[in-house]
């Protein structure tokens, strides 16, 4: 299940507001593969797609691709307001190690303990 935090659930309505989206719209989000970790995630405000899973909390929607899933499960969405990177996060229990920027991710491999890429930090990124 993904869950979203509360400045999470706050912001994607602001959002939605402000940019005049339907009530049946929300956040769109999966995974691709690229970015400089290996997959990165995907978002936009969109209305439900077929075979997305749709998650409400609060008031607030994500859609969540279904290619994506496997990657997804347990995420938590919350928003950072950091002066430098603000917006949405994802903070991913499926993932190894992320990229300094937090937009790109390595997957878990079964069986295999998760390492430390140091070429993996906030330089050297996206």
């Amino acid at each position: 299940m993904i869950t979203l935090t509360e400045s999470a659930v706050q912001e994607l309505k602001a959002l939605l507001e402000k940019k005049g989206a339907s009530e049946e719209s929300g956040l769109r989000l999966g995974v691709e593969r690229g970015g400089c970790a290996g997959f990165q995630y995907t978002m936009q405000v969109s209305e439900k797609t077929e075979g997305d899973k749709a998650i409400e909390q609060d008031g607030a929607r994500i859609f969540l691709a279904a290619d994506s899933l496997e990657h997804l499960r347990g995420a938590q969405i919350d928003y950072s307001h950091d002066l430098a990177n603000s917006g949405f996060k994802v903070v991913n229990p499926n993932a190894t190690r992320s990229c300094g920027c937090g937009t790109s991710f390595e997957a878990k491999k079964e069986g295999l303990e998760p390492g430390h890429d140091p070429s993996l930090n906030s330089t050297n990124c996206c």
